[in-house]
């Protein structure tokens, strides 16, 4: 039987959703992953490191070359300058470097600061670590979403250790402005907490909107664990190789917990992704066009057929409230989609807590998938026009 504080995550929206849209062979705009590979060459170099014998267990930090290459790409973006063998490690996926950062980190007696609507793998880790999820919330202001500062200043007690930073941010898109980090960074000083910023979408970026790291701030590299990851940057979410950098101490207290979950990931993976990391930048900026275009035209179709939306700047998703449609429970109406119209798309519910109300009636839409693709899942949705 599953231990009560885990019960409530014993599966996950996106499991769900998948599965319906396995069963009713619907598109699935629900579980962010794109339909297009990422580089040739990092394939190719994946099984070329196979090919040569590299199918053994790699360092437990990384490979070596990947670590480096990690380095390399975080100096280039944001000039922090971090040590490939103490200040890198590489996870299997960013999900896993956040679970290895709260359980590491944080105390049974310990708080953590999220913010709602936060990506379900959070509450699920804080959940493991024993620790009290205390949650802010984000608002819908002059069109975007951002940061509700009182909520957030509400959150923080002399008992918080962390705070769970996402942007660009799942699930509603949207990129936190800088002055919004810098009310987070200025109660990370004052309550002495670090953030764990989870930045998996720090590529993908539109509309001119650049992307701001928390640990660029003042006095933040210090404190701040910033998480990313292969799967997003190079459209490989199958290979799950994430990473985490920050300072020596607080990347070796999220080595000490990965370190006994998955010990290590797939070296040949490692290997190819470090060669995209060194020779695919080019590939890694193109996506970002490629994606806005995509976004842009899922926009079309969600307004034609009479979705209110919330167009965010990153991610991959559109936040859609289909009120407009007849819809009174979205939770439901994201159920029965797949099988109604063979179209899959995910409720916020499942990404909320203390503000659920606020929430409950949106749902995300991925448009991370080939444009004839999403063509045909707007045909599919014209169905539900009034």
């Amino acid at each position: 039987m599953t231990v009560r504080r885990l019960a409530p995550h014993s599966t996950t929206i996106f499991a769900e959703v998948s599965q319906l849209a396995t069963r009713h062979d619907a598109i699935n705009l629900g579980q962010g992953f794109p339909d297009t590979d990422g580089p040739a060459s990092m394939i190719e170099a994946a099984a070329r490191a196979m090919r040569e014998g590299h199918n053994q267990y790699p360092p437990g930090a990384g490979v070596t070359e990947l670590r480096q290459a990690i380095a390399e790409l975080e100096r280039s973006r944001t000039g922090l300058v971090r040590d490939p063998d103490t200040e890198v490690l590489v996870t299997v996926g960013a999900t896993e470097a956040i679970a290895g950062a709260v359980v590491g980190l944080v105390e049974s007696d310990d708080e953590v600061v999220v913010i709602e609507p936060y990506y379900d793998s959070y509450a699920a880790t804080i959940a493991m670590a024993g620790a009290t999820r205390r949650p802010a919330r984000m608002v819908l202001k002059d069109g975007r979403f951002r940061l509700d500062v009182d909520s957030l200043r509400a959150a923080f007690s002399p008992r918080t250790r962390a705070v769970l930073v996402n942007t660009p941010h799942n699930p509603t898109g949207a990129v936190l402005p800088r002055e919004d980090l810098e009310q987070i960074a200025a109660l990370c000083h004052e309550f002495d907490a670090i953030a764990i910023s989870d930045e998996v979408y720090e590529h993908l970026t539109f509309d001119g909107i650049e992307h701001v790291s928390i640990s660029t701030l003042p006095g933040m590299a210090e404190r701040t664990l910033r998480i990313s990851s292969a799967g997003k940057m190079l459209n490989c979410t199958g290979w799950k190789v994430g990473w985490v950098t920050g300072p020596a101490d607080l990347v070796a207290g999220v080595r000490a917990a990965k370190q006994y979950m998955s010990f290590t990931g797939a070296t040949p993976l490692q290997l190819g992704v470090a060669h995209a990391l060194q020779h695919e930048q080019q590939w890694i900026d193109s996506l970002r066009d490629g994606m806005q275009a995509r976004r842009d035209q899922l926009v079309d179709v969600l307004t034609g057929v009479g979705f209110d939306l919330v167009v965010g700047q990153g991610t991959y998703f559109l936040t859609a409230d289909p009120r407009p449609l007849g819809v009174t429970d979205a939770a439901a109406w994201c159920l029965d989609l797949p099988g109604r119209i063979g179209v899959a798309a995910v409720p916020f519910a499942p990404f909320t807590d203390r503000f659920a109300g606020e929430w409950s009636h949106l749902v995300r839409f991925a448009f991370c998938k080939r444009p004839e693709v999403l063509d045909e899942a707007g045909r599919r949705l014209q169905a539900l026009k009034r």
